[in-house]
C-alpha cells in the first residue's frame, strides 16, 4: 500500500531539485525564483482539502475510497512530467509545475487517509514510518538522476539560455515513468475496507451537497481543529519554510558559491548544479535508512523529543552548508537534512493519530497541509524582496535563515506539545507489520 508513495515522492524530489534550475536556465534572477514556485501552493490551500472531503465521501465496490484519487492524480501528473523540460518560457515551466502540484496533491493527500483507514490504531504509526521510508527511496533515486545521467549514461548536463539539458530531460522522462507505475501499481493491488456506516455516510453525502455545503463542512472542520493538531499544525507552519528555501536555492547556491559557477551555460555551474542533486539524494538516502530506527528511538524518547531533536539535526544540516569549504562536506550536511526528513514525515501524523474523527480524516489531512502550503505562499510572495533588499541575492544566506525556522520548530514541539505516558509506544516490529487480510469492519 505503500509502493503509490514511492512514485509520488518520484515526481516531488525531481521538481525540488531542479524547477530552480530550470527557472534559471530559463532567465530568471534568484529574487524571481519564489514567486515562480506560487501558483502550486496557492492551488494545493484549495485542493488538499477538497480532495479529503471528496475522498471522505466517496465509495465505489470496486475501487474504493481513496484509489481513484491516487490514479487520476498520477496520470495527470506524469504527462506534466513529460512536458516540463521542454518548456520553452518561463510562463509555460510555472505552469506546468502549476499542473504537477495540483495532480501531485489529488494523488497525495488521500494517501495519508489511506493509512488512517486501512490499519488498526496499533499499526498507524509503522504505516506512516513505511511511507517514510518509500519516500526516502523514492526521492534518493529522484535526485540523484540529472548526476547518474551525466556521469554514467553521458548525457549534456549543459544548454544554451532558453533550453534544458539533455540530463534533466530524461530525468523528468523517467519520472514519468516511476510516478505512474508506482501508484497504479497500489491501485490495482490494494484493497479499501467500506466504511463502518455506509448508511450514515449516503445521509451526510444528501445533507451536504454542492460547493456550499462542501465549503460548511470544511469550515466548520477548521473551526473545531482538535487542540493537538493546533499545535503540531503551529510546529508544521515553521517547519516548512526551511525545507522550502533549500528546495528554492540549496542546488543552485552549490553551482555558484561551493563551485564557483556563473550561470546556466557555465560547464562549472552545471557540475555543481548536479553534484548538489547528487547531495539531495543522499539525504534521501538518509531517511529511508533513518526511517528504519526511528520508531525505536520514539518508542525510547516519546514522540515530542524525538521530533524536536530531528528538527534540531535539520536546521544544523542547513546552516552548516554556508561552512562548507571541500564539496563532500555537504554530505554532512545533508544527512541532518536526511533525519529530520525522516521525522517531518511520520512523527507530526503520528502526533496527530487518535485525536482526529474517523469519518472526517480526509478533510483534516487536507487542512493539515494548510500549514505546509501557507509558509509556500508566504515565502513564494515576500521572500524574493527579501532576497533582493536584505540578503543581496545570496543563496546561502536563504538556507540558513530556513535552518533558523526550523530551530524556533523544534522548540514549539518540545515546549508545547503534551505527550501523555506511555502514549508513543507501538508493538514490536514483526506484529506492527503484520496485517492482516481479513479484518471486522
Amino acid at each position: 500500500m505503500s509502493v503509490g508513495f514511492f512514485g509520488i515522492q518520484f515526481g516531488w524530489d525531481l521538481q525540488r531539485a531542479n524547477m530552480g534550475r530550470i527557472y534559471e536556465n530559463l532567465g530568471a534572477n534568484p529574487d524571481q525564483v519564489p514567486l515562480l514556485f506560487l501558483a502550486a501552493p496557492l492551488t494545493g490551500l484549495l485542493v488538499q482539502p477538497v480532495i479529503g472531503y471528496m475522498s471522505d465521501r466517496t465509495w465505489h465496490p470496486q475501487w474504493g475510497r481513496r484509489r481513484p484519487y491516487f490514479m487520476v492524480g498520477a496520470i495527470l501528473s506524469s504527462i506534466a512530467l513529460v512536458f516540463m523540460p521542454h518548456s520553452s518560457s518561463l510562463f509555460m515551466a510555472a505552469g506546468l509545475l502549476w499542473v504537477m502540484d495540483v495532480f501531485g496533491n489529488v494523488s497525495m493527500e488521500p494517501f495519508r487517509a489511506f493509512v488512517t483507514d486501512k490499519l488498526p490504531d496499533s499499526q498507524v504509526n509503522r504505516g506512516f514510518i513505511m511511507q517514510s521510508f518509500m519516500i526516502g527511496l523514492g526521492g534518493s533515486i529522484a535526485s540523484s538522476l540529472p548526476w547518474v545521467f551525466t556521469n554514467i549514461f553521458h548525457f549534456q548536463n549543459t544548454a544554451a539560455k532558453g533550453l534544458i539539458a539533455e540530463n534533466v530531460k530524461f530525468s523528468f522522462y523517467t519520472g514519468a515513468f516511476f510516478f505512474l507505475s508506482a501508484v497504479l501499481y497500489t491501485v490495482f493491488t490494494s484493497k479499501e475496507y467500506p466504511p463502518t456506516d455506509l448508511d450514515r455516510m449516503k445521509k451526510a453525502q444528501e445533507s451536504n451537497k454542492g460547493f456550499g455545503g462542501g465549503a460548511r463542512e470544511i469550515l466548520h472542520a477548521l473551526r473545531n481543529m482538535p487542540k493537538r493538531m493546533r499545535i503540531v499544525s503551529l510546529i508544521q507552519f515553521f517547519t516548512w519554510p526551511g525545507l522550502f528555501l533549500m528546495w528554492f536555492y540549496y542546488t543552485t547556491a552549490v553551482a555558484v558559491n561551493v563551485f564557483h559557477g556563473k550561470d546556466a551555460s557555465d560547464p562549472v555551474y552545471a557540475q555543481g548544479a548536479d553534484f548538489g542533486s547528487l547531495t539531495l539524494a543522499f539525504y534521501s538516502v538518509v531517511t529511508f535508512l533513518f526511517a528504519l530506527v526511528l520508531p525505536f528511538i520514539a518508542d525510547k524518547l516519546g514522540r515530542k523529543t524525538t521530533h524536536s531533536l530531528c528538527l534540531l539535526c535539520g536546521a544544523v544540516g542547513l546552516i552548516s552548508v554556508s561552512w562548507v569549504t571541500n564539496k563532500y562536506m555537504l554530505y554532512g550536511c545533508m544527512t541532518g537534512v536526511g533525519i529530520a526528513w525522516a521525522s517531518i514525515l511520520s512523527m507530526p501524523y503520528a502526533m496527530l493519530s487518535g485525536s482526529l474523527p474517523r469519518d472526517k480524516v480526509g478533510i483534516y489531512m487536507g487542512i493539515f497541509n494548510f500549514f505546509i502550503v501557507l509558509p509556500e505562499i508566504i515565502a513564494s510572495l515576500g521572500f524574493g524582496w527579501l532576497m533582493k533588499n536584505v540578503l543581496n541575492n545570496d543563496r546561502l544566506l536563504a538556507v540558513e535563515v530556513g535552518g533558523g525556522l526550523m530551530i524556533l520548530a523544534a522548540l514549539i514541539c518540545f515546549f508545547f506539545v503534551k505527550e501523555k505516558k506511555g502514549e508513543a509506544e507501538v508493538e514490536p516490529l514483526s506484529d506492527e507489520l503484520k496485517i492482516l487480510e481479513e479484518r471486522s469492519v
